[in-house]
């Protein structure tokens, strides 16, 4: 029982950081094709704060992956990992209850 509270918990939390990601790439892609401007304070914050939460789980990874121009393919390969993640505590979820 307390695994599988464990792993609800887990698993909520990677939905959350699956869902700033896309955000991230979202607004990102806003701001590359000038939808939104950076010269906005509210977009800048938000920006910001979407960098600062994220870069210490995309650092590692960019260490590791070559180097493919203006294309940073961190954030994709990030989301693979969390599901994968939750593929392996779910099945032992399951295993164990």
């Amino acid at each position: 029982m307390l695994f599988l509270t464990l792993y609800q918990i887990i698993d909520y939390l990677v939905n959350i950081i699956v869902f700033v990601v896309i955000v991230q790439f979202v607004l990102g892609l806003l701001i590359a094709f000038n939808v939104v401007n950076m010269h906005n304070q509210f977009v800048a914050t938000i920006y910001q704060a979407l960098n600062a939460i994220l870069e210490p789980l995309l650092r590692p990874i960019r260490k590791f992956m070559p180097n493919t121009g203006a294309i940073d393919f961190s954030p994709m390969v990030l989301i693979i990992g969390l599901t994968i993640l939750q593929i392996i505590l779910a099945n032992l979820a399951r295993a164990y209850a």
